[in-house]
């Protein structure tokens, strides 16, 4: 074998190497792993009452704080913003419950409130009929002109009518929502329903059931007053309450 030929091989050998190992099939990369959901955070919920004992007719400050919410709720509260103070007065012993919902679920909270009853009152037996003994525990509550806003003086005449019903279960009640002469029928006639419906509210928180209660709207009929005096009509701006049977 010459020295040419010698030079030769190694070189074509090299060559056909590179061809085959050109030839080869490139391996695909693997694919991309996606990213993880970011799942929407769960709620979050507080309620605390204070106090936690109180006796009838005592306000008590409802405060809650929740997060990651898009409803928030309080039995017989309804709807409430996400965080916020509430002052109730409640009649009886009553769980105030929290529930706040979101896209990542719900939280739920609870806060107790112990009412103490008050001393029985004692009555002699066969002197007051049902409807003298609820008369005389059970007072209307009066409005300022053109509102149906409770007034400070008329919550606590509501708490103690809510504290006589409650040691009443069987008692029904008929709350009639009256007016002054001022105004027209109509008009007249829807303030007296949104009175009546803010004393029946108002026992509801309280604690007094919802199916006891009964609504009416007399506007500025039947008046209890027939004279053009503020006197007079003061005692029309009235939500009435009377035995339901």
């Amino acid at each position: 074998m010459n020295r040419k030929f010698r030079i030769l091989v190694p070189i074509v050998l090299l060559v056909s190497l590179v061809a085959v190992a050109g030839c080869k099939k490139k391996q695909p990369l693997p694919p991309a792993e996606a990213a993880p959901a970011v799942a929407a955070p769960a709620p979050t919920a507080q309620i605390t009452a204070t106090p936690t004992v109180v006796s009838a007719g005592d306000q008590v400050q409802l405060s809650w704080r929740t997060t990651d919410a898009a409803s928030v709720s309080i039995d017989g509260l309804g709807d409430v913003p996400a965080s916020g103070v509430r002052a109730v007065t409640p009649a009886i012993s009553t769980s105030y419950h929290l529930v706040a919902r979101g896209e990542g679920g719900s939280a739920e909270a609870s806060a107790r409130v112990t009412v103490t009853a008050p001393p029985a009152v004692v009555v002699p037996v066969n002197t007051l009929s049902a409807e003298e003994e609820f008369k005389a525990n059970v007072q209307d509550v009066f409005f300022d002109y053109d509102t149906y806003d409770i007034r400070s003086d008329a919550r606590a005449i509501l708490s103690r009518d809510a504290t006589y019903l409650a040691s009443h279960p069987g008692v029904k009640v008929v709350i009639g929502g009256y007016c002054d002469e001022r105004g027209s029928n109509e008009y007249n006639l829807a303030l007296g329903q949104n009175r009546a419906d803010a004393a029946r509210n108002a026992l509801v928180t309280a604690g007094v059931a919802a199916s006891r209660i009964r609504v009416i709207s007399y506007g500025k009929e039947k008046p209890f007053c027939s004279e053009s005096t503020e006197e007079c009509w003061q005692q029309n701006r009235r939500a009435g309450f009377s035995l339901d049977r």
